[in-house]
């Protein structure tokens, strides 16, 4: 006996996600339209594999305030950049769908400005993408699949950039943004610093520390 179930009988707590398989890409289509864009989950497609997944509290505070950080680096450099945060991108021919924490167009800002509705097919992917306690298979290939460039990934206290090279992301430990700037340096103790200090107090120092390591290079 086959059971089928609706999405809205199953419940994924925070913490957990829910692994999809042999889902075509207008199954995928079909549940996108049936959870909608208003909601917590994040989900993670890549050739016939779904993953829906429930942030934790903690998860959600360290998003908001590495991406802060990111913004205020970028405004104190004036390099010109577009916010595009959980956005869905998505590209049929590859199969591949990502739901990023958070992410940027730094380099193709300027493409990007206004643009409300994306295609892959034509449109880049996101310059910058940042994800929480990545653990997932499925959420690295769909960032290959999509040709994200620059992916940044914390979790346990540590931040680990990659760069994609010849189809896989490598470890570098420089950002391909930021140049030589010491941001895993910097995002990390600020991070520990809001932990204590709260998040208005770390983002503030984060602001002084970049302004004085700009006077000083």
């Amino acid at each position: 006996m086959v059971v089928t179930l609706q999405l809205r009988q199953i419940d994924v707590q925070p913490g957990q996600y829910l692994t999809l398989r042999e889902i075509s890409w207008a199954e995928f289509e079909a549940i996108l339209n049936e959870i909608g864009e208003h909601r917590a989950a994040r989900i993670a497609y890549y050739q016939g594999v779904l993953e829906i997944r429930m942030p934790l509290p903690e998860h959600e505070v360290n998003k908001e305030l590495i991406g802060d950080m990111v913004k205020l680096l970028l405004d104190e450099l004036e390099m010109d950049w577009e916010p595009y945060g959980s956005t869905t991108f998505k590209r049929a021919e590859m199969s591949a769908g990502i739901e990023p924490d958070t992410c940027f167009y730094i380099q193709n800002a300027r493409r990007m400005i206004g643009k409300r509705r994306l295609n892959l097919s034509v449109d880049p992917p996101p310059d910058l993408a940042i994800e929480i306690d990545v653990t997932s298979k499925t959420q690295i290939s769909a960032y290959v699949a999509l040709g994200v460039p620059e992916l940044w990934c914390y979790g346990n206290g540590k931040l680990q950039i990659f760069l994609l090279h010849e189809s896989e992301y490598v470890q570098v430990e420089s950002s391909l943004t930021f140049g030589n700037f010491p941001v895993i340096e910097g995002i990390v103790q600020f991070l520990k610093l809001s932990e204590t200090e709260g998040a208005s107090a770390a983002r503030r120092a984060f602001r002084q520390w970049v302004r004085e390591a700009l006077l000083k290079s």
